[in-house]
């Protein structure tokens, strides 16, 4: 008897949206008799590698039930080591309606802030969460955790401090990742860490100091004088600080940090073995404009009315390029959404009640111990207890985790115990019996709060209604409904951002994050305990070294800047291995990516850019002359393939050659590994490292901004240069030439499981289907829409890779209409842009995917058709230039109950299509005032007032 298809199977015909016989239209409208004679004219002879690759595909319930089975193979415990990792509890209803919803995990980074609203206003509320509890006024939207929060502070700080030294003091008692972190950031960039001497004299050449509060030991300290006395030596502070123990205890603003960094994982944010977590930061009023990374400020629209945006280009590194003091163009946008939400929910008063019972079971635990006859270090601390058992840690350390609690093994002596808000009082018991003194669970009451003096905090926080206002569930819900509502995500319609990859995240890859097994393991916890875990890391590593062809993968970037810089850290590394010291250039094609320029200044080394042809291709003769002018100095070149242009370069094997001949190293950009995947892999034509980015090509979702995971992929000669960390499971990379570039040793681990999964599901042949099927769908929008947008760059043979760049210029010069115009009345259309005016001013980038139907990439092509169609009317005079349904987009819903001035009916400015007449999206906002906005630079929660609409205003 045949075994009946099950309704988990066939999971590839359900990521990709065109069936077979949409297929069939698109391959006859490109002039290709199949997929495979599609890809052998498009993609260059030179570069085909097949077959690396070979994994059968599991349907849905079977990658489910393997997924349950390593999650049960991580073992469940009470996790009290602490070292800025703690417990916590996701309120049911944020995990429920952010982290577990498409309307917030599909969304797109918010360069198109009309239809951001929503994320928008959640970064606002996070920003405000930061700078109240901080005590200082300007935070960002989020770092990626808290060592490289630390590691960009430090930057700043040495910016600021313009040129009065090279040393930056470092508190003995920071976390030790973040010292780990903040030694690889630092060596390339020449500055010098030393060791903070409280009681000595500064050193010389000092230009600021990195404290933690509490320290990694759980000791608090009133740092006032000491960071008065840094001032005087006109150095500037930074202070690694707890956000919940802020609650209690004096901020770093008040205290005078100039910057104050951390992390806002326990503000409901699991700890997923490491991350994605939202790190923070933020500046005393001078600093605001250094910033690195996203800032949400407040502008107008052209109604007038408030609204929000990205502020002062701070995510646009590419407008520095090698002159980027940052390479981070991401931020961890989910996380900060749920860690705003869970301050939302709280409000000020319950996260001082949740502090409150942390400290109180610190000082419970504390006062038993003492009582025990267990000496207690320190006596000022706030959730972390550091205990001297001579000779016994390892016993204690044992003995507790054979009761099921994780505490943190200092040295032969000491003991680190962290209470966090998921703290119980059997917790405590049992942690007293690992020491050997016996208590019953319900004699243990929370002690109260007993603070120094000099750090009891005095001033408030969060007293914006936001935080006030949403106590029930019933409002909490429809605040979040609210919210994502003004938004629109891939749960709405096609996002077609080239370079981006905004591709189905299915269902079944995302369930499994929220699971325990996976989400509640600490970072540092024994490596027998995350035997599940670790199987599935070493999965995944194998098979993308496999397909990409490199002989090993290191998964700790968590983002595709941090996957930049570990890679060229390695190419560094391995020409000082060989004492080639003076390869300090880095060659970048003129169309890279930002990041790109960026990452390389932070790797120590000097940029030179190497021209585009017409054609979009690597200027051979300009590559020719730049090696010859830097001769013994060219340490690597940074390729992103298929190039920026959306073309696969035929070239790309001879420059590979060229820049080996000339001794250097060749970097591959995974951006675009969506037209590699299956039918190319830059290990095989030339790469020695490439990071590959896990949103986009594997499906982890953009949540807005962040998370992202930039796994770095190097050829065998390499591989002794990928990051390592002090506190890895594998003893064999705790140490070596490139040390940690995150602060967890596996990044963001908790979403791995998504790409996992995803690569299970397609097994090797869905791989190549999935890229054969971008690579014709990109082909299809490119015919369709070139006669009336051209095609501005196309391969050998006409053909473009998965995404195409359409030339609006000549539009613009004829009609005044411009890219920006076509992408804000695409919002009219019911579409997010395409990418707007990158790598090439006046275009717009599309990327369809892979997963995007038929229907949904006509339907685009017939707005962008529409679109150019308005265009030419105004371009005849029909509507002026400075007033018709272009250069007024979006239209939000409120212009139709206002006076109508317009040389166009109402219906054609909310309805230009039947579409949008069936499912109209309704844009909150009108276009917005950047330009304003950074005038008047706000960046916390404005008054409710600010966003009242004028009564007579909407009478009219």
């Amino acid at each position: 008897m045949t075994d009946m298809p099950t309704p988990f199977e066939h999971f590839v015909d359900r990521h990709v949206g065109p069936d077979d016989d949409a297929i069939r239209r698109m391959l006859e409208g490109v002039g290709a008799s199949s997929l495979e004679a599609m890809i052998d004219a498009a993609v260059p002879d030179a570069i085909r590698s097949e077959g690396l690759f070979a994994l059968e595909p599991l349907d849905e319930f079977e990658v489910t039930a393997r997924l349950r089975e390593l999650a049960g193979r991580n073992r469940q415990m009470v996790q009290m080591i602490g070292l800025g990792y703690h417990d916590t509890i996701t309120p049911p209803v944020v995990r429920r309606n952010v982290v577990e919803s498409p309307a917030w995990y599909t969304a797109y980074t918010p360069y198109q802030p009309e239809i951001s609203q929503g994320r928008l206003e959640a970064l606002l509320n996070f920003q405000t969460v930061v700078a109240d509890l901080t005590g200082l006024p300007v935070a960002n939207a989020s770092l990626l955790d808290e060592g490289t929060a630390v590691a960009e502070a430090v930057t700043l700080m040495h910016r600021a401090s313009r040129g009065a030294g090279d040393v930056v003091a470092v508190d003995v008692d920071v976390l030790p990742q973040t010292r780990a972190v903040l030694e690889t950031r630092c060596e390339p960039l020449g500055l010098e860490i030393v060791d903070l001497d409280r009681d000595a004299d500064l050193p010389d050449g000092l230009f600021g100091v990195v404290l933690q509060q509490p320290g990694a030991s759980g000791v608090l300290r009133d740092d006032a004088a000491l960071i008065e006395r840094i001032h005087d030596h006109a150095a500037l502070v930074t202070v690694a600080a707890d956000l919940l123990a802020l609650t209690l205890i004096t901020p770093p603003g008040e205290q005078g940090a100039d910057i104050a960094v951390g992390s806002t994982q326990r503000f409901g944010v699991p700890l997923g073995y490491g991350g994605p977590h939202a790190g923070y930061i933020a500046v005393r009023t001078g600093l605001e404009r250094s910033l690195p990374g996203r800032l949400v400020g407040v502008s107008i629209d052209v109604h007038g009315q408030s609204a929000y945006r990205l502020a002062l280009q701070t995510r646009e590194q590419h407008i520095r390029r090698e002159r980027a003091t940052s390479n981070i163009c991401t931020a961890q946008v989910l996380l900060a959404v749920v860690a705003s939400m869970y301050a939302v929910w709280y409000g000020p008063d319950g996260l001082a009640d949740i502090a409150r019972r942390v400290h109180g079971n610190a000082r419970t635990l504390a006062d038993r111990l003492r009582a025990g006859g267990v000496e207690v270090v320190h006596d000022a601390f706030f959730d972390t207890v550091l205990a001297r058992v001579p000779g016994r840690a390892a016993a204690v350390v044992d003995a507790a985790c054979e009761a099921g609690v994780n505490l943190g093994l200092v040295d032969d002596d000491h003991v680190r115990i962290a209470c966090d808000e998921t703290t119980r009082a059997t917790h405590l018991a049992t942690v007293l019996g690992a020491f050997g003194i016996e208590v019953a669970a319900g004699d243990l009451d929370p002690s109260d709060v007993e603070l120094p003096d000099g750090l009891v905090r005095t001033s408030g926080y969060l007293e914006h209604p936001v935080f006030h206002e949403h106590r029930s569930e019933t409002a909490m819900l429809r605040y979040l409904r609210r919210l994502a509502d003004r938004d629109y995500a891939l749960d709405r319609g096609m996002i077609p951002l080239g370079s981006c990859t905004m591709k189905l995240n299915a269902t079944t890859e995302l369930e499994p994050i929220t699971w325990p097994g996976f989400a509640g393991l600490h970072p540092f916890a024994p490596a027998d305990q995350t035997a599940g875990m670790r199987e599935l890391i070493d999965d995944l590593e194998r098979w993308l070294a496999a397909m990409t062809g490199y002989a090993a993968v290191s998964v700790q970037p968590n983002a595709g800047s941090q996957g930049e810089l570990a890679g060229l850290l390695a190419i560094a590394a391995h020409h000082a291995s060989r004492s080639d010291t003076e390869r300090d250039v880095c060659l970048i094609p003129s169309s890279a990516h930002g990041t790109n320029a960026a990452s390389a200044v932070m790797a120590g080394m000097r940029v030179a850019v190497v021209d585009a042809s017409p054609d979009g291709t690597i200027d051979m003769d300009s590559l020719t002359s730049t090696l010859e002018q830097h001769a013994g100095r060219v340490a690597a070149i940074m390729l992103t393939y298929p190039s920026t242009h959306g073309v696969y370069e035929s070239t790309v094997s001879d420059v590979c050659a060229m820049v080996h001949d000339a001794g250097g190293q060749v970097y591959i950009d995974g951006a675009n590994l969506n037209a590699l995947l299956g039918v190319a892999a830059p290990g095989r034509f030339g790469g020695d490292v490439s990071h590959l980015n896990l949103h986009k090509t594997f499906c982890i979702p953009h949540g807005g901004g962040g998370p992202g995971v930039g796994p770095v992929a190097v050829a065998e000669h390499l591989v002794e240069f990928l990051p390592t960390h002090p506190l890895h499971p594998d003893p064999r990379r705790r140490s070596g030439p490139v040390g940690a570039v995150s602060a967890a040793p596996y990044g963001s681990a908790s979403i791995l499981p998504i790409s996992w999964a995803y690569i299970q599901l397609m097994g090797s042949a869905g791989l190549v289907r999935a890229t054969q099927v971008a690579v014709l769908a990109a082909n299809h929008v490119a015919n369709r829409l070139d006669e009336h947008f051209p095609v501005l760059y196309r391969g050998a043979g006409g053909w473009v890779a998965h995404e195409c760049i359409l030339d609006l210029r000549e539009m613009t010069r004829r009609t005044g209409i411009t890219a920006e115009d076509v992408a804000k009345r695409l919002i009219d259309h019911g579409f997010h842009a395409p990418t707007l005016s990158f790598p090439v001013a006046g275009t717009l980038m599309v990327e369809p995917t892979e997963s995007e139907d038929l229907a949904e990439l006509d339907r685009f092509c017939d707005a962008m058709i529409a679109i150019r169609a308005e265009a030419d009317r105004v371009a005849s005079g029909e509507w002026p230039k400075d007033d018709n349904p272009l250069v007024n987009a979006p239209h939000p819903a409120h212009v139709l109950v206002e006076e109508w001035t317009h040389p166009y009916g109402r219906d054609v400015a909310v309805y230009p299509s039947r579409e949008a007449r069936a499912d109209k999206y309704w844009p909150p906002v009108g276009r917005i005032d950047g330009a304003h906005g950074d005038r008047n630079l706000v960046c916390a929660c404005p008054p409710p007032e600010a966003f009242a609409i004028d009564a007579q205003e909407v009478s009219a």
